[in-house]
């Protein structure tokens, strides 16, 4: 349960940022553009993404390669 609890932690904008290696800048372009980045939610004025959402839209984002092939796939 306690790594459950861990998983759906929200994150402020800054340490999503950290998590990702972005920056908060390009955390708030994705998030204006509504359509690239993470998931998060509006509380109040301030976005907040929760940490099981970040690690999903991560491994949707992963490309691999076939070994008998060169070419990249999602």
């Amino acid at each position: 349960m306690t790594n459950k609890l861990i998983q759906d932690r929200f994150l402020t904008r800054k340490e999503a940022a950290d998590y990702l290696n972005t920056k908060t800048a390009t955390l708030a372009e994705w998030a204006s553009r509504m359509k690239c980045g993470p998931p998060f939610f509006k509380v109040g004025r301030q976005a907040r993404y929760r940490l099981s959402d970040l690690e999903s839209w991560l491994a949707s984002k992963m490309v691999s390669f076939d070994v008998d092939d060169d070419s990249p796939r999602a």
